[in-house]
């Protein structure tokens, strides 16, 4: 279910109306109210959304719904009926772009839609449902303004008087009945002006120009979504399905680009091993050189050692036999 369908749902249905269509729009330029203190209600969404009443006669209103924190229920803020909009400007019609303004008599409204598609999907709802809306004004069956109401009137007038001779082929009567017409018809209604938008948003091919725009809408909200998809892993890690699997996600080439970036990583692992392991060699080759001549000089003190002392013996036996010799002459 798609968030039209879930503000119809909470919004106007209870109010017995249909929503026809509904924006996502942004402030352009933010209202500064300088005695309200600073911050509000946190982070919010608006939406402006156009919507019928189901009641005879039905009437065309334009409501301002906001949704506070991402919680789940709308609220509506303010709501206008479509005598009160007095224009509607498309800000460029020479290109799509997602800005438009809303002027009321007693309002004036800056808005940046979330994508030029949705603009121009709201702007061309709204164009066609005001036309519909002011023609069916018009053309109220008995009512002031319309032929059949002037005809039964004058016939109501005169039940039983011949028809005038200026009244042929559906034209009325001399210019007394052309006067009395004027003084009981009131003032045209003022209707909603439309400037600086597209002439494909009001001409003939509407139809085609909408499919074209709920298409471009579609694959925008699609291309979030994946975009999400993918950002989500990034942040949070790659989390297994209870199966064991990855869970789908992402493109053809998202998947071709995780692969090779896994490659690039586990080759940097194994040259990292691989420098690790050259070092290692080399402390291992000098720790065995070191031993080495630790031995070699071990062996030679050894043998230093030995030979030092068996001099040394000798020199001691030789004066005890100086000393005996010495001592055998005296006697």
């Amino acid at each position: 279910m798609n968030i039209q369908s879930v503000i119809n749902r909470e919004v106007f249905a209870p109010r017995d109306e249909r929503i026809l269509v509904a924006v996502e729009v942004k402030r352009r330029k933010r209202k500064k109210v300088p005695f309200l203190p600073t911050g509000g209600k946190g982070e919010y969404m608006t939406y402006i959304c156009l919507s019928v009443t189901n009641k005879r006669p039905a009437q065309l209103l334009i409501t301002k719904v906001k949704q506070f924190g991402g919680s789940a229920p709308f609220t509506r803020r303010s709501q206008w009926s479509v005598e009160q909009l007095r224009q509607v400007d498309g800000i460029d019609p020479n290109k799509d772009c997602p800005e438009f303004d809303l002027v009321f008599d007693n309002a004036f409204d800056q808005w940046v839609a979330s994508s030029a598609a949705e603009k121009c999907i709201f702007i061309q709802i709204m164009y066609h449902a005001c036309q519909t809306y002011w023609e069916g004004k018009e053309r109220v069956p008995g009512g002031l303004g319309s032929p059949a109401g002037d005809q039964q009137k004058d016939q109501r007038a005169s039940p039983g008087a011949p028809v005038s001779p200026g009244f042929q082929g559906g034209q009325r009567g001399g210019p007394g009945a052309q006067a009395r017409r004027k003084s009981t018809v009131g003032p045209r209604p003022r209707q909603t002006e439309f400037v600086n938008c597209q002439s494909k948003l009001t001409g003939d091919a509407c139809t085609v120009n909408l499919v074209i725009y709920r298409c471009k809408v579609f694959f925008n909200r699609v291309k979030k979504v994946m975009a999400s998809k993918q950002s989500s892993p990034q942040a949070g890690g790659h989390r297994a399905s209870p199966s064991g699997q990855r869970p789908p996600g992402g493109s053809m080439a998202s998947v071709v680009k995780r692969a090779s970036q896994a490659l690039q990583e586990r080759g940097e692992r194994l040259g990292r091993a691989e420098d690790k392991t050259v070092d290692l060699m080399h402390k291992a080759q000098q720790f065995a050189d070191t031993a080495h001549k630790v031995r070699r000089c071990a062996v030679k003190y050894q043998h230093h050692r030995c030979t030092l002392t068996h001099h040394t013996v000798g020199r001691k036996f030789d004066f005890s036999l100086c000393v005996w010799s010495s001592h055998a002459r005296d006697v």
